[in-house]
């Protein structure tokens, strides 16, 4: 009996020590909430599920060459009436065999001083080879491509391109793999199924301006001075 109740005596010891290690634990920690996009916003899906959604900031093809702060799912988010316009467009384009892709929509601030962070390593030029060949890094503040802020994080700005329906699929970016200029021939530099429109997205060359005069030459009729 006396070996019995040393072994009780024990037992009672340390379920009283895991009562008061419970007791005195502080409690886990409460995981933080996911940030959501402010009120008035809608996932475009929800206005039409019909447009192609390539949300690139949510990969590592991007020109930091990796995925943007802020952007955890492919999901393009915006203000309820930037979505029912381009619903709007999108019924128009699909009868002539056309259809809207989007690459970047709502944007939060994080992204934003992520991409400002980026642009101030100046010894970052992992992706130079495709997105700025030709661009001085140190001048992507002073030629516009970077900014401190951006329209993106008000919800109704929209990086978007046209493409011919039947969509073509694509392939994922490989890090790693060898870079093309975003300026180069539609066959040459990274493959995408939009319409060519004379560069790869998030071009940071003067070929990407609309009022750069190659785009005038490129465009005029046959013949004409």
């Amino acid at each position: 009996m006396t070996g019995m109740r040393t072994v009780l005596r024990a037992l009672a010891t340390a379920a009283a020590a895991l009562l008061v290690a419970t007791a005195v634990s502080p409690a886990p920690a409460q995981a933080r909430p996911e940030p959501k996009a402010p009120e008035g916003f809608v996932a475009l899906r929800s206005v039409d599920p019909t447009i192609i959604q390539e949300m690139r900031y949510t990969t590592a093809h991007t020109f930091l060459g990796e995925r943007v702060d802020g952007y955890r799912q492919p999901v393009c988010v915006l203000t309820r009436p930037a979505a029912r316009a381009l619903h709007l467009a999108q019924k128009r384009l699909l009868r002539q065999g056309y259809s809207l892709k989007v690459y970047d929509c709502y944007r939060p601030q994080r992204a934003v001083d992520h991409f400002v962070r980026w642009a101030k390593d100046l010894d970052d030029h992992a992706m130079k080879g495709e997105f700025y060949p030709l661009v001085d890094k140190s001048r992507l503040f002073d030629d516009g491509y970077i900014a401190e802020k951006s329209g993106h994080s008000r919800g109704s700005t929209v990086d978007l391109t046209l493409v011919r329906l039947p969509a073509l699929p694509t392939r994922p970016y490989r890090p790693g793999e060898p870079l093309a200029p975003c300026f180069a021939p539609k066959g040459e530099r990274f493959p995408d199924n939009s319409v060519d429109m004379g560069t790869g997205y998030d071009c940071f060359d003067t070929l990407s301006h609309t009022d750069d005069p190659r785009i005038r030459e490129r465009s005029a009729p046959t013949g004409s001075s």
